[in-house]
């Protein structure tokens, strides 16, 4: 016996209704119409990774890529994994990567009063000396620095519980609308808005510690993608952090 398709030699004949139906006609194109739709939104879904496009090799300075195995998950120069002679630089784990950013999140919401505010304020301090020729825009860079230091203290008295949540955001709310409102005359004297920029981020990064009451116990990708830029791999027991605010950070694996 040799199955053979019938491409048009014979005859072909189509019969309906031939059999009793399990389920109704109606309710097979309403599941046909579901299972479509489905198919189509799950298309054009793609899962981001939390670290895609984030990791960059030292050595290179080629971005890593997911490698998964049945024990862990890690990630790798891309060279290195196409020709482990271009690179020599080896994969990493990624509960490696996640445990060295808890350690740093940790070390930074203890001392980022003694290592950020002062950063912060030696910028505003050359940003200034740079503007003292524009009487204008240094005076607005002023009421700008008093509004963030407002801001601040705002977060400290509610981290301490001298304020209330309702309290806290109505306040800042109009704190921030006044810079806003700065920030936008700022943009309309066409000046390069690239220190500004620096100073917003770092001002970011010190009110994210600001309101940050308990240490990172397990990783948190909400904390990783408000704070992190990239992270370099410099060797297989380092990484730096590269945070927002331009500040660059070391971290032993």
């Amino acid at each position: 016996y040799k199955r053979v398709y019938n491409r048009g030699e014979h005859a072909n004949y189509y019969y309906s209704q031939r059999h009793k139906p399990i389920i109704t006609r109606e309710v097979f194109y309403k599941v046909q119409k579901i299972l479509n739709e489905q198919k189509k939104a799950h298309k054009g879904f793609q899962h981001k990774h939390i670290f895609s496009k984030k990791i960059y090799c030292g050595e290179c300075g080629t971005i890593y890529k997911l490698k998964k195995s049945k024990t862990e998950a890690c990630w790798v120069c891309r060279n290195h994994d196409y020709d482990s002679a271009s690179c020599s630089m080896k994969r990493v784990s990624e509960r490696n990567i996640k445990s060295a950013f808890v350690k740093l999140h940790n070390k930074l919401l203890y001392n980022y009063r003694q290592i950020l505010t002062p950063l912060a304020v030696n910028l505003e301090r050359v940003n200034l000396k740079s503007l003292s020729n524009n009487t204008d825009l240094l005076e607005i860079h002023k009421q700008i620095a008093k509004l963030k230091e407002q801001t601040h203290v705002l977060a400290r008295l509610k981290t301490k519980g001298f304020l209330d949540e309702a309290k806290y955001l109505e306040q800042t709310t109009e704190l921030n609308s006044k810079t806003a409102k700065l920030q936008t005359e700022i943009k309309k004297l066409n000046v390069s808005d690239e220190e500004d920029e620096t100073l917003e981020q770092l001002d970011m990064l010190i009110g994210y510690f600001e309101k940050r009451q308990k240490l990172m116990v397990e990783f948190e990708e909400s904390a990783f993608e408000s704070i992190v830029d990239k992270i370099v791999v410099k060797n297989q027991n380092e990484l730096e952090f590269h945070l927002i605010g331009g500040l660059e950070l070391a971290e032993e694996i």
